[in-house]
């Protein structure tokens, strides 16, 4: 695959096409320039005899146009050592008169008629016109499928899907994905475990088409690959440990409502595209191209269904909190994931709390269950609290800080009823903690999210792995594009 060179020269270029009326219009004004105007060259998108009685380039394959990125018709430009300098799009009298210099010209039309769309962005071709073009940017193998081979039978054969059927990451695809980018395709963006392989914005843009995401939401799961790949995230480890635990994705920012995650009805469920797709994408990735397949390096006793996809947006504006984000030192503005290794989420009711103090109370009492309730410090938790929840606090003016405190004053074990063999369990702490007081969390260790639909007094508890160097510490990066 090979990228065509852009045909257009130094001078003067118009580029029209048959089946635009405003092209047709200026037809007069073309033949005009072609006597008045020196290295003025003609394409014409559709019909190679038009215009009649000037001598046009055929640009039915539309290279010209799009390697001068044209979106309407006519647009009329100007290069000089090989770079653009000026361009009029449709028919504006004054403006055409200003870029050549041609005091009287188009004086017989109308002063304003708008152009038509180059057929170059046609959302039926553009696509195709990306690979001919621009295609030689990927480098990604490609894969030879039968004709009489079903795609999709296909993909699963070959063990490329997470057991839920993929979209075949045809070229076209994949750079349309990469069109969510700014980014170089072969840039790398981190090392994947297990496998230690180079993980580039092109291999991350496949699995992208193949979770199902649209192109605007590929910033995204770039950050949070750049995310599970630290050493602090621990990517190797969360999928080599027994535990039913994986990534947890939760986004902030501005640009979450610009994709449209869900933060509120069902946010933790099915039915929104960009919370699913943007996790399961990250999942693909690192089980695709780093080898983390389950059975394999995955090793998980039982797993959980967020394996496939654990993605949701923190409901910033409606929240009597700090976001998370601004909480771990970013700015309410920027975009942002956090990354943390959870298992399935689990439902806190209280439907009877009406004051902070009773409220907090049951949310250690379930907090402190996580795991194991003797085992303390070891791991960490995401609290996501409901908007009648979070009400409850905010009527009593807690903020963010204030509701971990008070749930953190109430997770302090004494040791005595923690040791190994207290209340008839064998699980606990070492008998030498049995005179000492420990935390559940250790500091910063219990993380707190408002997200949920706006009636149930329900929350969610996120229990973490092993936290710290020996396990897992919640990673945030920006989202950039």
């Amino acid at each position: 695959m090979t990228t065509t060179k852009n045909p257009l020269s130094d001078g003067w270029t118009i580029i029209v096409k048959r089946e635009c009326a405003t092209c047709v219009m200026v037809v007069p004004v073309i033949a005009r320039l072609v006597k008045d105007l020196p290295n003025l060259t003609v394409y014409t998108q559709d019909d190679p005899t038009f215009p009649e009685g000037i001598s046009a380039v055929n640009d039915l394959d539309l290279c010209a146009s799009w390697h001068a990125d044209i979106d309407t018709v006519p647009s009329l430009i100007f290069r000089a050592n090989g770079v653009e300098t000026k361009r009029t799009i449709g028919w504006v009298r004054k403006d055409w008169r200003e870029l050549t210099g041609i005091a009287d010209l188009g004086s017989e039309l109308p002063e304003f008629r708008p152009g038509c769309g180059s057929m170059s962005v046609d959302p039926d071709i553009v696509d195709k016109l990306r690979v001919l073009y621009d295609g030689a940017i990927l480098h990604s193998r490609q894969i030879e499928i039968a004709s009489a081979e079903d795609e999709f039978e296909a993909m699963f054969s070959r063990g490329y899907t997470d057991g839920l059927p993929v979209v075949p990451p045809t070229p076209d695809r994949v750079m349309r994905m990469l069109s969510g980018t700014t980014r170089d395709p072969q840039e790398v963006v981190a090392i994947a475990p297990p496998d230690l392989v180079q993980l580039t914005v092109e291999k991350i843009a496949i699995n992208a088409v193949m979770a199902g995401c649209l192109p605007e939401y590929l910033p995204w799961v770039i950050a949070a690959i750049e995310a599970v790949c630290t050493d602090e995230y621990n990517m190797h480890g969360v999928l080599a440990t027994t535990m039913p635990v994986g990534p947890v994705i939760i986004c902030n920012g501005p640009g979450t409502r610009a994709i449209g995650m869900n933060s509120g009805v069902n946010v933790l469920g099915q039915g929104n595209r960009a919370n699913l797709t943007i996790g399961r994408a990250v999942q693909l990735t690192i089980r695709n191209v780093g080898g983390g397949r389950p059975g394999e390096v995955d090793r998980a006793a039982h797993g959980h269904p967020g394996k496939l996809s654990f993605c949701f947006a923190e409901d910033e504006i409606s929240s009597p909190f700090t976001s998370l984000a601004v909480a771990r030192g970013f700015d309410a503005s920027q975009n942002t994931v956090t990354v943390f290794t959870g298992e399935g989420p689990r439902c806190v009711v209280d439907q009877l709390a009406r004051e902070p103090d009773q409220l907090a109370q049951t949310f250690a009492a379930c907090l402190r269950t996580v795991h194991h309730p003797k085992l303390p410090f070891a791991f960490d938790a995401v609290l996501v609290i409901s908007p009648e929840h979070a009400r409850v606090f905010a009527q009593a003016n807690w903020d963010r800080e204030r509701v971990l405190k008070e749930i953190h004053d109430r997770l302090q074990l004494p040791g005595i009823e923690i040791v190994r063999g207290a209340g008839g369990m064998a699980e606990g702490v070492q008998e030498a903690f049995k005179d000492a007081t420990l935390p559940k969390f250790r500091p910063g260790g219990l993380l707190l999210v408002h997200s949920g639909g706006p009636a149930g007094l329900f929350s969610t508890i996120i229990g973490g792995w092993v936290s710290g160097a020996t396990g897992s510490d919640p990673v945030t990066k920006l989202v950039s594009r």
